[in-house]
């Protein structure tokens, strides 16, 4: 049973109490704008205080906000409140809230509500209190003084070219959503859970079946390791379901005698475990190599020294490799453990995406590598120390194709996060960074690419600027329209004054305009060489149009944009031909925005809604999005052809857009899967921002006939690619396909 109330918005030390009688509810939705005489809550920072009386000692209380795309987009954060306590929290609304949704605890029981009140405040009065936070809630600034946190804001903002400000915001904002994501995280994993005995049985079956099974040597170094964490690291090896491996350790001079003692100990008791000791201290791309001496099987596997496998890893791989011999890497997802054992912040990763590794390290962990491989790349290569393994996988990217890639959708490997460590604090440590630029530049610079790698908009991220020919290549913009000047003309106005492209034409397509003012406005266009005006007198059909446009075209790269777009960077165009004129990649897209600032379009992601749906919908424009990928260039599937650009040659060797079968909808996600299937690669850039008024001008689908032609049009879609619909490379099927937050499928 729910409970709803009419919340009046905050003023400064205003409060309400007893906001529920003891009773048995859940939640209790609090709307700003239901009393309209009272001030609405405005985006900026808030001091919660919050005071429940429990019939039991402590429960998880959850504040959700919904900024006007339902509380599924919105922020949320769960506290464990103690009965009778009063607890004080500072929070930050990225916009004006549409509503808040309190639930005093998970289940049904008895609860009364004595505080709960949110104060505006200005940002000096809560940065000390914000810093104080910080040094409790995240691992990064852990004992350490306020001062230092502050030094360490100050640097981390300035690395990220933002003001110090801009960060908090984005820790107050973006944290909100942390616990909520922890408890979704749990409950995956319980209903995922297996026990051992049943992993035994399937590796007794394999064994079964296959005469000869691979050995995996897990390559592991080791340097002053706390005990605790040294131990449960082996332990975890031994309690590996799958038997054929080896533990190759190199202990790198640990000044802990006690290291090197336990090391000895393990070896002794299990012949699978060989160890060296190393009478320097070489870092760990030294250490690495030292243990990779001593591996002598098939497979080399990556490890650290205070991390853990889960015990179905190594069976998880050798199924793999059992399967399909030829494979050179595999990889699987990976969690954060913490101290205590307790799991969170899954990463569940994309197949073989090659634009993705050399913007960020997206693989990480499992990595299992063919040896020879290894090998023959040369190992770990020095001065890489801090991006070694990213660096290992860009050398060996050119022996790698999807059909050589495995990714497996399960989580096999747990990242220790304690002090120190790199999953606790790997923004802080920016040798990794510079280490990592280094791995990409050099990988561009031994390919003779022509590119050049900077560092990304976050950290130990990159970004390849890939290099234009000249003369530049001509792009044609093809632009249908019909009627419509108010949104015509903003978007083809600012396309000609904004773009710093200068080879480019312009082809409107007129679908039977009849209105006054925006044949005036063809006119008025005439007058530019870089626009030609191309009557279409048919009805509506997206594909037809825009293949009636291709045919015009005369340019090299074609340019498929709605007529309700509008740039943002003057170099949009520039961005996009240079990865448009690279020979494998097909289809590019954009990052687009609705007018307010929330993203429109992250990339097109299949399966979301039966069909596709579109990557990050709704989120706010600073947000980073999954794992950073809202700032990565990345392949995908599909992006939209609201602004997509592609070589002619590609559109006509593919046959263009289906105009007898998907004249309105999906024809762009069809298409990009048409390229794909032709063997290139699609992809999307989060440097070239355009706003997207979206359907402003084709109208919703309201009519019968509209929604009957939209059925028609995603039957097709099933029916032509349902298979591939149901399994897109880009994401992971762990990942929900009924929201487009990427979320977990729970």
């Amino acid at each position: 049973m729910l409970m709803y109330l009419a919340w009046p918005a905050f003023r400064p030390n205003e409060s309400v109490d007893s906001l529920g009688s003891a009773g048995q509810y859940r939640s209790l939705s609090i709307s700003p704008a239901f009393v309209a005489q009272r001030p609405r809550l405005l985006k900026g920072w808030y001091l919660l205080e919050l005071a429940v009386d429990y019939a039991v000692d402590i429960a998880p209380a959850r504040i959700e906000v919904d900024y006007g795309y339902g509380f599924e987009q919105g922020a949320s954060f769960t506290v464990a409140l103690p009965s009778g306590q009063r607890i004080r929290r500072i929070c930050y609304f990225e916009s004006t809230p549409k509503a808040i949704r309190f639930s005093p605890m998970d289940d049904e029981g008895e609860f009364s509500v004595r505080r709960f009140r949110l104060i505006r405040v200005p940002y000096f009065l809560v940065e000390s209190p914000a810093y104080r936070w910080l040094a409790d809630a995240q691992m990064e600034y852990m004992n350490k003084s306020i001062d230092e946190i502050k030094e360490a804001i100050k640097a981390k903002a300035r690395q990220m070219g933002i003001r110090r400000p801009a960060l908090m915001r984005r820790y107050f904002s973006g944290s909100l959503g942390a616990s909520k994501k922890s408890a979704q995280y749990k409950q995956w994993m319980g209903e995922r859970s297996k026990s051992v005995g049943t992993y035994v049985a399937e590796y007794r079956t394999l064994a079964k079946h296959v005469e000869t099974l691979p050995v995996i040597s897990i390559v592991l170094p080791v340097y002053n390791t706390p005990l605790v964490y040294l131990r449960a690291c082996l332990d975890s090896v031994l309690a590996q379901v799958y038997p054929h491996w080896q533990l190759c350790i190199a202990d790198d001079a640990s000044s802990n005698s006690d290291v090197r003692a336990c090391l000895a100990s393990y070896a002794e008791n299990d012949k699978r475990i060989n160890v060296v000791f190393r009478e320097d201290n070489g870092h760990i791309v030294n250490a690495s190599n030292s243990a990779l001496e001593l591996a002598a099987g098939d497979y080399v596997a990556l490890l650290d020294h205070d991390d853990l496998l889960a015990p179905h890893a190594l069976l998880r791989v050798a199924e793999r490799l059992v399967e399909d011999p030829s494979l050179k890497l595999v990889y699987s997802d990976e969690d954060k453990v913490d101290g205590k054992g307790q799991r969170s912040d899954p990463h569940f990763k994309p197949d073989w995406n090659p634009d993705l590794l050399l913007g960020q390290n997206y693989i990480c962990h499992l990595t299992v590598l063919a040896a020879d491989l290894v090998r023959e790349v040369g190992g770990f290569r020095p001065g890489t120390e801090g991006s070694q393994d990213h660096d290992l996988l860009l050398r060996c990217l050119p022996y790698l194709t999807a059909e050589t890639v495995v990714h497996i959708p399960d989580v096999l490997y747990h990242w220790r996060m304690i002090e120190g460590s790199t999953a606790a604090a790997a923004s802080g440590k920016t040798y990794t960074a510079s280490a990592g630029l280094r791995a990409v530049t050099d990988y561009l610079e031994g390919q003779g690419l022509g590119a050049r790698a900077v560092e990304g908009r976050v950290p130990n991220s990159y970004r390849v600027i890939w290099p234009l020919s000249n003369p530049l290549p001509k792009v044609s913009l093809l632009i249908p329209t019909r009627d419509g000047v108010d949104i015509l003309k903003p978007c083809v106005d600012s396309i000609l004054k904004k773009t710093d492209y200068s080879a480019l034409e312009v082809l409107i397509l007129d679908n039977q305009t009849s209105c006054p003012r925006t044949l005036a406005y063809f006119d008025e266009l005439r007058g530019d060489s870089r626009v030609s005006i191309h009557r279409w007198d048919h009805p509506f059909n997206f594909s037809a149009i825009n293949n009636f446009g291709a045919k015009l075209a005369t340019g090299d790269i074609l340019g498929l944009v709605n007529n309700d777009i509008e740039p943002i960077n003057g170099d949009w165009l520039r961005e996009m031909v240079s990865h448009a004129i690279r020979p494998e990649i097909g289809c590019v897209g954009a990052k687009l925005y609705y007018p307010d600032g929330k993203l429109q379009h992250g990339g097109v992601i299949l399966g979301i809604g039966g069909v596709a749906g579109h990557s990050h919908k709704y989120f706010p424009q600073s947000s980073y999005g999954y794992f950073s990928r809202l700032t990565l260039v990345q392949n995908l599937s599909a992006v939209t052809a609201a602004c997509l650009l592609v070589r002619k040659s590609v559109f006509e060797a593919v046959g263009g857009l289906d105009e007898a079968h998907l004249s309105i909808a999906f024809n762009d996600v069809d298409f990009c899967l048409k390229v794909r299937e032709a063997g290139y690669r699609n992809l999307w850039t989060p440097y070239a921002e355009l706003y997207h008024h979206e359907s402003v001008s084709r109208g919703a689908e309201d009519t019968r006939e509209k929604r009957d032609r939209f059925l028609r049009e995603t039957r097709t879609m099933r029916e032509r690619w349902g298979s591939a619909l149901d399994q897109d490379p880009a994401y992971n099927p762990n990942l929900s396909r009924k929201r487009e937050d990427f979320s977990l499928d729970v």
